[in-house]
């Protein structure tokens, strides 16, 4: 009989954890995990332009803190995680069979007891994870917690030795032009440093993370598979993000200047939720939004543009509770103007369920304000099933609010402005033979449609209903018989 030595390795990785919860405590007594592992908020000194020759020195106390990550998983048929050729996520290894491999990827320590920040796409569905230090040393690492919907993971390694580990910068404060350097393990060639500047910031509408939270550092510091979970450095040496995805040309899995970090402001508040309370509880508002622009806000009769408009309201959700209706525009959470759908999404997001604050909406020509307590957001398989918002069309047949991650999923160019995506088909839906996914559904009998709700009033069962579509690249009317 062959004996499996694998089952008792998980049981100790459990035992290991446990172990990491109590010596965490005895080293740290009460001190939560936010004030162990704190924001260095002091700004970047930007007054030296020119004469610097050289910047080992300001990298060479966080170049220890860059891990190598091994991982063996399970990957399950579908191949890479994405369903976009012009993108690759770097440093997962999958394989397009289910079969058991090894990835690896980088990795990030930001404390001295030995947590590390990486990616979770990483060490997604991982039965073992190996961390190998700079100084030779191979640990076995824990997983503390993961976060998918911004890919984000914490991972735990234990040793009688303090862990070499970066200080955190506080991302807020980089601008376009800064300096920054990525470290981590490209190609498996051993760890690399690579220069480069802030190209952007905010980025939040790559739609990589589906039903995720993004807002990405974009920078042209070489990145390349491996660099997963690795470091996006200032010019000091201080930790502003966590290098995670690339853009190809869609030829090649290679850099060619686009790269991709979660700034650290993002990563730390996720880390913090991992390690107390281990998993990530976020505020919902319960509504459906989509940007407003000059050409929806002068179709819809609105004087301004700016905002974000409210396309659907859930019955009993917060929103519904404050008040809120049905083509209202959101201007601002608090005092910060809201400029897009993605960021009010993130602006909710970042605030704990249960926590109250004041909206300014625009409705029928006049601006007023009203507080709305925030619920927790359901997670994504309950958002997809309806549970908190009416996808439901047809029979077996879902369908959207058009939004700029539907415009940006389905590739749809400026001459499609409004109308309901229609985002899964179920193969024996009565209306599978003339629906599909991705169609767009811009009138009913004449009348633009904004939302399901709208829709399904003039779906009446028992009747045929004339559909003005966008399909394929054309417009074109069709007849629609309503079981």
């Amino acid at each position: 009989m062959e004996f499996s030595w694998k089952p008792m390795k998980i049981i100790r990785n459990a035992f290991i954890s446990l172990l990491s919860i109590g010596l965490g405590t005895l080293m740290y007594g009460e001190e939560s995990i936010a004030d162990l592992i704190k924001i260095d908020s002091a700004p970047l000194d930007r007054s030296l332009n020119g004469g610097v020759v050289s910047y080992s020195e300001s990298l060479s106390a966080t170049r220890p803190a860059v891990v190598n990550i091994a991982s063996t998983m399970k990957v399950k048929s579908g191949g890479t995680p994405s369903n976009d050729p012009f993108w690759r996520f770097f440093g997962e290894g999958q394989q397009p069979r289910e079969r058991e491999v090894q990835g690896q990827g980088s990795g990030v320590i930001i404390s001295a007891n030995g947590y590390i920040l990486t990616n979770n796409h990483v060490v997604e569905d991982a039965s073992e994870v190996t961390v190998s230090l700079q100084d030779g040393r191979t640990l076995d690492a824990v997983v503390v917690g993961t976060d998918p919907q911004t890919d984000v993971a914490v991972l735990k390694i234990e040793s009688e030795e303090s862990f070499p580990f970066a200080r955190i910068a506080d991302s807020e404060q980089i601008e376009v032009g800064d300096v920054v350097f990525a470290i981590g393990n490209p190609l498996g060639v051993g760890q690399t440093v690579t220069m480069g500047i802030v190209s952007a910031k905010g980025r939040d509408d790559l739609n990589m993370i589906q039903g995720g939270f993004e807002n990405f550092i974009q920078t042209d510091a070489s990145i390349n598979q491996g660099n997963s979970g690795g470091a996006l450095v200032d010019a000091t040496g201080r930790l502003i993000g966590i290098n995670t995805m690339i853009l190809t040309d869609g030829r090649s899995s290679g850099n060619i200047g686009i790269g991709f970090a979660i700034p650290t402001s993002l990563a730390h508040s996720v880390m913090v939720d991992l390690v107390e309370k281990g998993s990530v509880a976020r505020g919902f508002l319960g509504v459906g939004i989509q940007d407003l622009d000059s050409e929806l806000a002068e179709l819809m009769g609105f004087d301004d543009v700016r905002g974000v408009l409210i396309t659907s309201v859930s019955p009993e959700s917060p929103a519904d509770d404050a008040g809120l209706q049905l083509d209202d525009v959101v201007v601002k959470v608090g005092e910060r103007e809201v400029d897009s759908a993605n960021g009010l999404k993130l602006r909710v997001a970042a605030e704990d369920p249960g926590t109250k604050v004041e909206l300014t909406v625009y409705r029928e020509d006049r601006y007023f304000k009203t507080d709305v307590i925030l619920g927790e957001r359901p997670s994504n398989r309950e958002l997809f099933l309806g549970k908190t918002n009416d996808t439901g069309l047809l029979d077996g047949v879902e369908a959207e609010p058009l939004n700029d991650d539907l415009r940006n999923k389905y590739r749809f160019g400026d001459e499609v402005e409004s109308g309901l995506v229609v985002t899964s088909v179920s193969p024996d839906s009565p209306y599978a033979r003339q629906l599909v996914e991705g169609m767009v559904i811009e009138k009913i009998k004449g009348e633009v449609v904004y939302t399901v709700k709208d829709a399904k009033k003039l779906l009446e069962p028992g009747t045929k209903v004339a559909l003005f579509v966008y399909v394929q690249g054309f417009y074109r009317y069709m007849a629609l018989e309503v079981e």
